[in-house]
């Protein structure tokens, strides 16, 4: 118990960048991170409401970044460049994650957007090479054989998406025990008494 109330206490500017991400820096560095992903799912959105309420073909329909730069979608570098980063928060602001039941949903989102960045790169890959899977007319992930492109990569972020939300919900409010682990000011009980401390 000793040694973790000496790194509680430990001074910001003895941290190193990733502590500092999931310590004093995590509720600004959540909130960063869920602002690209917002700006992603707004894509997926724009996209499916091309196709859908404006009965775009899907090869026409690229998203709002798409219809500026038709080159990020085609040679796949927006959405793999996206896996990559959504990949990297998830790894990155983990730690900061102290609870049982927020870490355990955190590492679930974890877990299914490793499998997203695969597929995601594994399409990069086919646009590299020149070469699709199966001699498909265009790159295809394993489950696109199952699942069209645009409804699979939506499905894809809503599973990533749920258990991140479940994962903050626990962070923000944490049982007592858990609170006292929190090195951020994530959890709302913390808000609440800074607030109520004379100024």
């Amino acid at each position: 118990m000793a040694s973790a109330q000496v790194e509680v206490c430990r001074p910001v500017g003895a941290m190193g960048f990733v502590e500092r991400l999931n310590a004093p820096w995590h509720e600004r560095a959540l909130q960063l991170f869920m602002v690209i992903v917002l700006a992603h799912w707004a894509e997926h959105l724009f996209q499916a409401f091309q196709i859908y309420v404006l009965g775009w073909p899907v090869p026409r329909a690229l998203g709002a970044l798409g219809l500026l730069y038709p080159w990020l979608v085609k040679s796949e570098v927006m959405h793999y460049g996206y896996a990559l980063i959504m990949l990297g928060a998830l790894w990155v602001l983990r730690s900061g994650f102290t609870g049982v039941q927020d870490r355990r949903w955190w590492t679930i989102a974890l877990a299914i957007q490793f499998f997203h960045h695969f597929e995601h790169l594994l399409l990069q890959l086919q646009f590299l090479v020149g070469a699709n899977l199966l001699g498909r007319p265009v790159p295809t992930s394993l489950a696109q054989l199952w699942i069209p492109r645009v409804e699979l990569h939506l499905l894809y972020n809503t599973i990533v998406f749920l258990p991140m939300i479940v994962a903050m919900y626990y962070h923000m409010f944490p049982t007592r025990e858990e609170a006292v682990e929190q090195q951020c000011s994530c959890a709302w009980h913390s808000r609440l008494a800074s607030a109520a401390q004379p100024g």
